[in-house]
């Protein structure tokens, strides 16, 4: 299972019906309270982070992840504008496994499920 934590409406429609298509199975999350709760009950094998927004608080978020020893392991797969250059230097300093710009990550985004859905990694 694949978690999403996005706040943004079209981006987790995307994300949804990129998911349905392939048969990958993804819990969403659009807070950060449920993105870790979702992710201790449902124990995710990659997690996509939105990392541009604001009710996720997804640097937050991304900490927490990497500091709970049971969720430390799971991918994680952020997207971010490509302006946000400062987010991108936290998120890898937070230990964020892989960062794609919006645009690059909505037009792979089946290639990315597969990959994740498959277990198939790339390096940090």
């Amino acid at each position: 299972m694949i978690l999403a934590v996005v706040d943004d409406l079209l981006f987790r429609s995307k994300i949804s019906s990129a998911a349905k298509a392939l048969g990958v199975e993804l819990a969403v999350a659009s807070s950060a309270d449920a993105a870790l709760e979702k992710a201790r009950e449902r124990r995710p094998f990659a997690i996509l982070l939105d990392l541009d927004g604001t009710k996720t608080r997804p640097l937050d978020l991304l900490r927490a992840f990497r500091a709970d020893p049971e969720l430390a392991a799971v991918r994680t797969l952020g997207f971010v504008s490509h302006v946000h250059a400062e987010v991108i230097r936290e998120a890898r300093a937070a230990g964020v496994d892989e960062v794609l710009a919006r645009g690059a990550f909505a037009q792979v985004l089946p290639d990315i499920l597969r990959r994740l859905a498959t277990g198939t990694a790339e390096s940090r």
